[in-house]
């Protein structure tokens, strides 16, 4: 493989982390990221040699913070730190999130103040590029002082205990992987362990994944609304820009300007120019006020996830002597994940908010009274159910969408002993908004199903760009001649979606959406 992203802690995007997850690109750590790496490491190693007693380099951890450790023991502390702190819960966290996690965990170390070994960074390193896979546990994180259970079960196998995961999603002895792979297992000293724990990366990696799914869903949902729009023969005077120059909500004007262009050429829409229809319903008529307000929301989570890749987030922190200052190790709370707790719980009810309007326009293409079209688009209504059931199943999402809706952030416990008094939860709220994520794609898919079908029963034609997208969709899912069974077609259109594979082929025949 040719492809390198090249990491420095400060430079790194949400696309080149799943360039790397995904196996599309090698990892390498530039010199300079080197070099800081090593010089914060000096500091670690000058402190362990004066005798000097600082959190996380010769003490205990939590509230035992007061515990000093003697020097001799210190490779024990890190170890016996790793190991009690593997102790997930529930299912297997999947492969790109891993390794997405693990990437996000190496350009942290990049920016050079974790005081981390080079060794350890290296031997993330190799990992990651000879498509080692822990074996990790999703639950276990609180979302501050970073996600400590998930990130042990990473750490664990690089001291060569507990297990990796095969292709074949077999576990694995973490020893005979390193022995195949001509690996030897890292040692831990001073701050190694605490360092490769106390971090964001778990709930990172679940933002930047549902990011780069979400980059996808949203302009292809304004494709999939146009369809809709189309099939009920509905007005674009709503979105004629001196309304939105007069309510300048980015988001609003960005969605805006995409239907107008999404809608350029359509002889659906030139068909009906003169009729009598005054407004259209709200789902229609106020697309860009609310597929806008996500779509804010999601500029805003970008911006989030890219300052947080390029971030330190462990503690403590080791600043080694710049401008005449002697170096520093400082204790902080960079760990706390609730920035990207509220950012997830936004951006979860964001999308309860597109997949609940897109669910009221499938309604408004079934219903005969408000359509004009065959009752819920069937051949022979009465007899057959047509698309009836399909809005079932998008309501039935929606209601999960619902409950995803509710923020994770709104609940903390406390732990250690009152130490640790208040976290964010934002592991849980990221992993929600992953789910979230996955439902929002199947809604979509449902109304696009639909609007296809509804096209049909018109003499003329949609836009081209919309012509892109129902000639993809007939590819899976051909036109009704009868009741069928489209459950599977449903879930290859989501797929789709939310891969971004037809949104690249849709661009790549009209145009680029506005962004």
């Amino acid at each position: 493989m040719s492809n390198s992203v090249f990491i420095d802690g400060n430079t790194l995007s949400p696309a080149e982390v799943m360039a790397v997850a995904k196996g599309s690109a090698k990892l390498e750590i530039t010199q300079d990221s080197w070099d800081r790496i090593i010089n914060s490491r000096k500091v670690v190693d000058d402190i362990v040699k004066s005798g000097k007693v600082v959190y996380g380099i010769n003490t205990g951890f939590g509230s035992l913070v007061n515990t000093t450790i003697d020097s001799e023991k210190l490779q024990e502390l890190q170890i016996n730190l790793i190991r009690s702190h593997a102790t997930g819960l529930g299912e297997q966290m999947d492969k790109i999130s891993v390794r997405t996690m693990m990437v996000a965990r190496v350009n942290s170390f990049a920016k050079g103040y974790s005081g981390v070994h080079p060794n350890v960074v290296q031997q993330l390193v190799d990992y990651i590029n000879l498509d080692i896979t822990p074996f990790i546990p999703r639950i276990g994180s609180l979302g501050a002082s970073g996600d400590l259970a998930p990130l042990s079960h990473m750490a664990i196998t690089l001291i060569g205990e507990g297990s990796v995961v095969s292709d074949k999603g077999e576990l694995l002895d973490t020893m005979d992987v390193l022995t195949e792979k001509g690996l030897i297992p890292v040692e831990l000293n001073a701050k190694d362990g605490l360092s490769l724990i106390n971090g964001t990366s778990q709930m990172l990696s679940y933002s930047i994944i549902s990011l780069s799914m979400l980059n996808n869903l949203l302009p292809i949902a304004d494709v999939i609304y146009c369809a809709s729009l189309d099939a009920f023969k509905g007005s674009l005077t709503p979105f004629d820009e001196r309304v939105h120059r007069v309510r300048p909500h980015p988001g609003q004007q960005i969605v805006a300007k995409r239907i107008r262009e999404i809608m350029d050429g359509s002889e659906i829409l030139q068909s009906h120019l003169e009729c009598d229809k005054v407004q259209d319903p709200y789902s229609f008529r106020c697309a860009p006020q609310v597929h806008g307000a996500v779509y804010e929301a999601l500029l805003s989570m970008q911006k989030t996830v890219e300052i947080e890749v390029n971030s330190t987030t462990d503690n403590p922190l080791v600043f080694p002597g710049e401008n005449g200052q002697s170096p520093k190790i400082i204790s902080q709370g960079n760990f706390h994940g609730e920035i990207l707790a509220l950012s997830a719980d936004r951006m979860s009810l964001s999308i309860f908010e597109l997949a609940s309007i897109s669910e009221r326009r499938m309604d408004q293409l079934l219903d005969p009274s408000k359509s004009n079209l065959p009752p819920f688009l069937a051949k022979n209504s009465g007899l057959e159910s047509g698309y009836m059931i399909v809005q079932y199943s998008a309501g039935s999402a929606l209601s999960e969408l619902h409950g995803h809706a509710t923020p994770r952030t709104a609940f903390s416990t406390s732990t250690s002993a009152g130490q640790e008094d208040h976290v964010s939860m934002g592991a849980t709220a990221c992993w929600n908004l992953h789910q979230a994520c996955l439902r929002l794609s199947e809604v979509l898919a449902c109304e696009l199903l639909i609007a296809s079908e509804a096209l049909s029963h018109h003499d003329n034609s949609p836009s081209q760009t919309v012509n892109s997208l129902i000639s993809l969709t007939r590819n899976i899912s051909p036109l009704l001649d009868s009741d069928r069974s489209t459950s599977a077609e449903l879930m290859q259109i989501a797929e789709h979606l939310r891969n971004g594979s037809w949104l690249s082929r849709i661009e790549a025949e009209n145009f680029k959406l506005s962004r």
